[in-house]
């Protein structure tokens, strides 16, 4: 079982302002949840803070700091292309909430790509009826990243067109039809829903295009950064995301929502917690008042799932943390009766628009990123 400590502990332990134990949450650093025995209060993860307490000691050395950086899952990469901001996502200075009122995935792409032109996500003609979802995503990746060239020595225009077509291949291989309409009304199509339908899908790929220096987008850089080619680069970023503990989240939230919807919100809240997992779909280190993504999405589709309604007022009420961009997917997914990986193939589609930003500004940094371990085995 997770250690929690009140605040007052963790200042102790961290020998720090509040202000700066709010920055820290804030950042991610140190979990956060509300005191189950008084909502009013937080709780502070004690791993989390110990781990803090321990990079603290070790300095400012760079030895330290590559060796506290690869430990602790913490690297940091200078970017021009997204950050969180005061509880808001940005994009190159525009917020994400209020870029999804209007903007396509395609407008989206030029914002963070920093070009002029909305960029064109073309999906190739299939020779033969084919199959769409997850597994033939990372298996078309795989046959592009296979074929294609290194990216070294490529200017970023080159970049973003190889990178634009690898894109518009991924989204054949979730379900785009082929033809010249914005990738989402594609998309809604192919899953068979209407335009309606089609303008939420629209809004959740922009929502979900970049999210900071993630797990995945790490992964894409780090393959980018070796030269990889721009399809390399986006495999990369596919099969880190389809951890549980990254875009393989909106699957907990799906099956948490089958829980409830046989078992009773409640009961369905006290089994997962019970078994002192996080509950998936609520709350996020990043946003302590309420992601941003949710709220936008939530906000246009609304949630009229009853189950899901049960659920979501059962959660606040049981952990005080409101619901996250997995939640909002996850009603999405269910009020348009799209497939049940859906969750995953929106995020895989929306963020690849973010990992193609961040491998362009990786390969025209011209670094590579070489991280340090250290060998802890016996000698011989």
């Amino acid at each position: 079982m997770s250690e929690w400590l009140s605040r007052e502990e963790a200042l102790e332990r961290l020998n720090v302002r509040p202000q700066t134990l709010y920055a820290y949450v804030s950042r991610g650093r140190i979990g956060m949840r509300p005191d189950r025995a008084d909502p009013r209060h937080s709780q502070y993860r004690a791993d989390d803070i110990a781990a803090l307490a321990t990079r603290r000691a070790r300095g400012r050395s760079p030895s330290a700091i590559a060796e506290s950086a690869i430990a602790w899952g913490e690297p940091s990469i200078a970017t021009a292309i997204s950050t969180v901001w005061h509880g808001h996502l940005i994009y190159r200075g525009r917020d994400a909430a209020v870029l999804s009122d209007n903007a396509t995935l395609e407008e989206t792409a030029a914002v963070l790509w920093g070009v002029s032109e909305p960029v064109r996500f073309e999906t190739p003609l299939p020779d033969a009826p084919r199959q769409s979802g997850r597994a033939p995503a990372f298996a078309q990746l795989a046959l592009l990243a296979g074929q294609a060239r290194p990216s070294l020595g490529s200017g970023a225009a080159s970049l973003c067109a190889d990178a634009a077509r690898a894109i518009g291949v991924l989204a054949g291989a979730l379900g785009a039809e082929a033809g010249p309409d914005p990738v989402h009304r594609r998309l809604a199509r192919g899953w068979s829903v209407d335009e309606g339908g089609a303008d939420a899908i629209r809004r959740a790929l922009v929502l979900l295009a970049d999210h900071e220096l993630n797990a995945s987008t790490f992964a894409a850089r780090v393959a980018a950064s070796t030269g990889a080619s721009p399809a390399a680069c986006l495999l990369a970023g596919l099969a880190t995301l389809s951890g549980p503990r990254h875009g393989g989240a909106g699957e907990a939230v799906m099956q948490l929502a089958e829980d409830a919807a046989r078992h009773g919100a409640e009961a369905a809240i006290r089994r997962w917690l019970g078994h002192d997992r996080p509950l998936p779909g609520f709350g996020h280190q990043l946003y302590p008042e309420g992601d941003p993504r949710a709220t936008a999405l939530l906000s246009a589709i609304g949630n009229t799932d009853e189950t899901l309604r049960s659920l979501e007022t059962a959660a606040i009420a049981a952990t005080g943390a409101q619901p996250n961009i997995d939640f909002a997917l996850a009603v999405l997914t269910r009020s348009l009766g799209l497939p049940r990986d859906a969750p995953f193939q929106l995020f895989a589609l929306g963020r690849s628009i973010g990992w193609a930003a961040h491998m362009v500004e990786q390969i025209v940094s011209g670094s590579i990123i070489r991280p340090r371990g250290r060998y802890e085995g016996l000698l011989p």
